[in-house]
């Protein structure tokens, strides 16, 4: 995995540099001394890991992680304990306490190898082409490019296409489950869309090509706009 480090401690530079060349899975890119550095080089190249202090120059390592778009798996490193839950809100992948050994260095990183390893995976595995629904007693074959939204019923959920509808004996968590991605998003408690059917949105409605009016759920309208909007 392709690294970086950003810490403006010398000493600190050399332990890390240290470790990271021990570990025959890392291959370390490039050190910075303050966030600014590292954003730059984060434009224009992509590294799998980053190794980030919280007290830098200029930024400070939480804001700076928080600036960034899209950012690689992080290991915060730092002196101070009293951050460690806001570096979890952040989706950090581990936090080291300095000063830290080689073998809680390793914990460190066996966790970004199993983090790792499942996107891997996840992105290999290609899309469901179709699937079998449960309706009554019936398993019927659809197509996943013609599902235009799922709906949830109490228990049940119907499954609209262009001209007609299935009544589905699963819940809506399910197919959350079994279709959730980059496709399919749950935009309200009670409604799964197709993005790939989406006509145009305005204001808190989703409207599809079939002329479905969706609303959008506040627990779910932001989450869904920064990621089909982006």
């Amino acid at each position: 995995m392709r690294c970086i480090i950003v810490e403006d401690q010398p000493p600190a530079q050399r332990i890390l540099r240290k470790f990271i060349q021990d570990v025959p899975t890392l291959e370390l890119v490039d050190v910075f001394s303050d966030g600014l550095k590292a954003m730059e080089f984060l434009n224009t190249d992509s590294v799998d890991l980053m190794f980030l202090d919280i007290h830098l120059p200029k930024i400070n390592g939480l804001d700076f992680l928080k600036s960034i778009p899209e950012p690689p798996q992080v290991i915060l490193t730092t002196a101070f304990s009293e951050y460690a839950l806001e570096g979890y809100d952040l989706n950090v992948v581990d936090y080291l306490l300095k000063p830290f050994s080689f073998q809680r260095f390793l914990q460190a990183i066996n966790k970004v190898n199993a983090k790792h390893e499942h996107i891997i995976s996840k992105n290999d595995t290609p899309p469901l082409a179709e699937i079998y629904v449960k309706s009554s007693h019936e398993h019927i074959k659809v197509l996943i490019k013609d599902i235009f939204t799922i709906t949830s019923d109490s228990d049940y959920t119907e499954i609209h296409f262009k001209e007609k509808k299935i009544l589905s004996n699963e819940p809506l968590r399910h197919w959350v489950e079994v279709l959730g991605g980059s496709q399919f998003y749950q935009i309200h408690k009670s409604h799964i869309i197709n993005t790939k059917k989406i006509d145009r949105i305005s204001g808190n409605l989703v409207l599809l090509t079939n002329g479905a009016k969706i609303p959008m759920g506040r627990a779910y309208k932001d989450n869904f706009l920064k990621n089909i909007l982006q």
